[in-house]
């Protein structure tokens, strides 16, 4: 994938907790130069803010946000002309809100015995402002991570997947994969880094998809 490419727009909504309103966004099937500058020019910045404030409150490290190391430009130059990664962004007020990498190459756990396809999703982050647990208070939008799952699902159906997606899931966002999007934790993987994996069926993708279509 090339970060020159000019990607698809499609039109999504997030929400200001603060408003309480919906707030017009844009879901991009790419992540483009733009969207690495906003990280490197806003999100690095207010990432570092965050840390000093909680090292100097004794905030023990484990507590601190765990994607702070990740480097979305080596990300991106990693899987540069690779046909099976497929990556999204999140636009909203001419900022990047979140990005996610994802692989087609990996099967699913569940359907093991079918060999079954699945959408493996690789990475998947929002901007600091965006996360509550960063900044201790309510996030400026909300709705990013949802929004990225569905469209990970809806790769997975494009491709044949039936909706089955799979992750490792950094502790932080354990809650968020098991309760809010009701996938089966497969328990911890110790040949990859002790996270735990987390694979959704096509039954509870369909279940997922209708929730957000509800009014």
């Amino acid at each position: 994938m090339s970060v020159a490419r000019v990607p698809d727009i499609s039109p999504i909504s997030l929400y200001n907790p603060t408003a309480r309103s919906a707030v017009p966004a844009e879901l991009w099937d790419g992540i483009t130069d733009k969207n690495l500058g906003d990280w490197e020019v806003e999100w690095l910045p207010e990432l570092l803010n965050r840390l000093r404030i909680l090292h100097g409150q004794g905030v023990a490290r484990s507590k601190w946000p765990q994607s702070r190391l990740w480097d979305w430009r080596r990300k991106l130059q990693a899987i540069e002309g690779l046909l099976a990664n497929q990556c999204f962004s999140i636009v909203c007020n001419d900022m990047t809100q979140a990005m996610m990498i994802t692989d087609l190459t990996h099967r699913a756990k569940l359907d093991a015995k079918q060999a079954a396809h699945l959408v493996y999703v690789e990475y998947l982050e929002t901007a600091p402002w965006n996360r509550k647990e960063i900044i201790g208070q309510e996030p400026r939008l909300s709705g990013c991570g949802s929004i990225m799952v569905r469209a990970a699902i809806e790769l997975s159906k494009e491709e044949g997947f039936q909706g089955r997606i799979g992750l490792h899931s950094l502790p932080q966002a354990n809650n968020f994969y098991a309760n809010q999007v009701g996938m089966e934790d497969l328990g911890i993987d110790k040949d990859y880094q002790n996270l735990r994996y987390f694979e959704l069926t096509p039954e509870k993708a369909e279940a997922y998809i209708t929730k957000g279509q509800q009014p």
